[in-house]
């Protein structure tokens, strides 16, 4: 496969630009398939675990509130009704699953789309992990006041990166996340992103084209 061209950006912790691979930073936006991935990542983490009592689950007596006629008052029935206190939920929440499928192929064209739109923006750069080798949240303030980065910011890592994690983890407004986990709504939702070189390697391969088996044993072929 063909080397891809590339990007420049600026780097975090050094005098330098760095290269961003095209085919994961120019996508065209998706609107609606970014919307439909970015709900179900939402979805996802809804436990969908509220229930409440109806009028027939209530623990109250069946019988009439009083009688039916004699009594100089409106007639009334059942005390489980919903406008009673203590009566049973009109049409109140039971446990159900929130989630929906998004295709794959679908899922990874709106992350790539997401990463465009930083790209688009000017609003990405490329974290040298070498400069962190030793964690300092000072030092990594400083790298993120040095490229102006607008907050939100969102820093995508290698999972075995972890003294850049601890450099800017205690950080406000600055999430880090593993480039396995980092979704759809994670990239939208922030208003600057930095990747190290290793975070964009994972991400290749999460965005990549599927390929199907037959069409890869074709090819092999």
């Amino acid at each position: 496969m063909a080397k891809s061209a590339k990007l420049t950006v600026a780097t975090l912790g050094k005098q330098a630009k760095s290269d961003l691979p095209e085919a994961l930073f120019t996508e065209d936006f998706h609107e609606s398939l970014v919307h439909d991935t970015a709900r179900a990542e939402a979805n996802a983490k809804r436990r969908g675990t509220a229930s409440s009592l109806g009028r027939g689950e209530v623990s109250m007596t069946g019988a009439k509130a009083w009688r039916q006629k004699g009594t100089g008052r409106a007639r009334a029935g059942a005390l489980s009704v919903p406008h009673r206190r203590g009566g049973g939920a009109a049409f109140g929440p039971k446990p159900r699953g929130y989630t929906f499928k998004v295709n794959r192929k679908a899922r990874r064209k709106a992350l790539r789309a997401a990463l465009s739109v930083h790209a688009d923006r000017d609003s990405v750069a490329v974290l040298d992990p070498g400069a962190f080798s030793e964690p300092s949240t000072k030092k990594a303030a400083e790298a993120l006041a040095k490229w102006g980065a607008r907050t939100p910011t969102l820093l995508v890592l290698d999972a075995e990166e972890a003294s850049v994690q601890k450099s800017f983890r205690n950080i406000q407004r600055i999430t880090v996340l593993p480039a396995a986990a980092v979704g759809v709504a994670d990239v939208i939702g922030h208003r600057s992103l930095a990747l190290t070189q290793a975070a964009i390697g994972v991400l290749e391969e999460r965005c990549g084209d599927v390929v199907r088996s037959g069409a890869a044993e074709e090819s092999d072929s």
